[in-house]
């Protein structure tokens, strides 16, 4: 397909996708998730590509899904998806079975996050094998769709964070095993891609094979299935009459508000830091 939402590019075995929506913090509708898809598959065959690189224009990683911008809302009903079996299929499709084809990519990938990365941008994020961020950079993780959260940082901090709903930093993130990697944000592009062609450099049977175990080894622990299970509690949670968790104001989910509000110090012995715009999830 025509790439309008990212950029693909391929130089020295790396290939970068690019989500290209910065004026709105390159949130993601379902034009840009079969464009990725897309990439990944012109990025499986070719002999020249050894490794994956995703990264946000703009400055920004992502701010999760687009909930309602008129592009992504005509894309969406121009797929043509019928009420009941289809538009669960699709929605299926969109939110795990392309981030679990993702996460199984047959070659190394690696996330480059600066800014802010909030739920769909931390399911993106979390699908590839490695995350380097800027040292800038946010995360807010969320109990959603691809829900790898506890798999991410661990049950019990998982659980913190959810219950409460507030952003971390790349920092803390680190800490808690989310990234492999903090970066001085000049430093960031540099390094990631050094890194990726360090990788490169491997040979494509040892880095399948080691990659190949690794998603066994938490496959073995259950990963794939609970997913499975995870998605459909999550629909059945949404879509429940009289669910609190719906939208709060313009496409922005009341979890999300709430550790918008947090950074704002509008919470209970939270200090107001920097503002925030853009969450769209």
């Amino acid at each position: 397909m025509a790439f309008e939402e990212i950029i693909y590019a391929v130089e020295a075995g790396v290939a970068t996708i690019t989500l290209n929506r910065p004026a709105y913090r390159n949130a993601q509708g379902y034009r840009m998730l079969d464009e990725i898809d897309a990439a990944f598959d012109l990025a499986r065959p070719d002999e020249a590509v050894k490794v994956v690189l995703v990264r946000g224009a703009g400055g920004v990683f992502s701010t999760g899904h687009d909930l309602g911008t008129p592009e992504a809302l005509d894309y969406r009903k121009a797929l043509g998806a019928k009420p009941g079996i289809q538009t669960y299929d699709q929605f299926k499709k969109y939110n795990l079975d392309l981030l679990l084809k993702w996460r199984n990519f047959e070659k190394p990938t690696v996330a480059m996050v600066e800014g802010y990365c909030i739920y769909a941008g931390w399911m993106l994020a979390a699908c590839m094998d490695v995350v380097f961020a800027a040292e800038d950079a946010e995360f807010l993780g969320g109990f959603v769709e691809y829900n790898s959260i506890p798999w991410d940082i661990g049950v019990r901090r998982a659980k913190e964070l959810c219950f409460e709903s507030r952003f971390i930093t790349a920092t803390d993130a680190a800490r808690y095993g989310f990234v492999n990697r903090v970066l001085a944000k000049p430093d960031l592009e540099r390094e990631t891609y050094a890194w990726a062609r360090r990788v490169a450099e491997n040979s494509p049977e040892a880095l399948r094979m080691a990659k190949v175990q690794m998603n066994k080894a938490q496959d073995a622990q259950g990963f794939s299935s609970a997913l499975e299970d995870s998605l459909g509690d999550y629909m059945a949670m949404m879509w429940m009459p009289g669910s609190a968790m719906r939208m709060e104001g313009e496409r922005r989910l009341l979890t999300v508000d709430l550790a918008v509000r947090g950074r704002k110090g509008q919470r209970h012995g939270l200090q107001p830091t920097a503002a925030i715009s853009g969450a769209n999830k």
